[in-house]
């Protein structure tokens, strides 16, 4: 059975789509059949990766999902894109239990083909991103190493138990990554410090750095291996993804 893993967070700007599109590309290019999944209404996991959004969203339509992928230029890599359709989005949260089961039981039996399925949702608590956790077997949450990130972090692991309870038991945490780590700033080790004291193992030993390659790559549909491979960024996100594979 293929691990899905949602890529979650309710705070924007905290490099969620970045370590998608990222991580994604990183098990691909280790040779594991990926697919990743844009529910973000803002489409840029699908625009990341150099594809172009859909016009209408794959859940509303009356076919199998399968039929609505598409082909990256990476290997062992297939997309299914977002759509920024307003109608959409509306009928997607208003729709979100039935639609939390038509994704699950889509990436149950019709991606079953591939090793690693990684949902990036959108910047929020609502339905759609539940609607996600409800459809994975672990849930991978990025923080920025700021001062409210405990407090968001905190609310995220409220709903999660939530999910958790209410369902069959699958989803688990799956890690916390720290993301846009200086180490030049005293705040950066305090936050490092109280998250990994107060959470432990399920944070990951990788942090992602501060590094300009890291928001270049995305405007030229490139991850960041492909775009500056001798980047820290590009180093820390092969890092996540021995980890990842490491915690299977």
């Amino acid at each position: 059975m293929a691990r899905i893993i949602c890529i979650a967070n309710q705070k924007g700007g905290v490099g969620k789509t970045t370590t998608a599109v990222n991580l994604s590309v990183a098990l691909a290019r280790a040779g594991e059949r990926t697919l990743l999944v844009d529910l973000d209404p803002q489409c840029n996991a699908t625009s990341g990766v150099g594809l172009q959004p859909a016009n209408n969203h794959p859940l509303l339509l009356n076919a199998p999902l399968r039929d609505s992928l598409l082909a990256t230029q990476w290997q062992n890599l297939d997309l299914l894109p977002g759509s920024r359709s307003f109608v959409d989005v509306d009928r997607l949260e208003r729709g979100s239990e039935s639609h939390a089961k038509v994704l699950r039981q889509h990436l149950d039996v019709s991606m079953a083909s591939f090793d690693y399925v990684l949902i990036d949702c959108p910047p929020s608590l609502g339905q759609l991103t539940q609607a996600a956790l409800s459809a994975s077997t672990e849930v991978l949450m990025p923080i920025q190493c700021e001062f409210y990130a405990m407090e968001g972090l905190t609310q995220m692991i409220h709903v999660i138990r939530t999910i958790m309870q209410q369902g069959d038991g699958r989803l688990t945490f799956g890690g916390i990554l720290l993301t846009m780590y200086d180490p030049t700033l005293e705040l950066t080790h305090e936050v490092d410090a109280e998250v990994r004291e107060f959470f432990g193992d399920i944070v990951f030993d990788t942090v992602i750095p501060r590094d300009v390659s890291v928001s270049e790559a995305p405007s030229h549909g490139l991850s960041v291996m492909d775009y500056a491979p001798r980047s820290r960024g590009c180093r820390a996100y092969l890092e996540l993804c021995m980890e990842v594979l490491e915690r299977d």
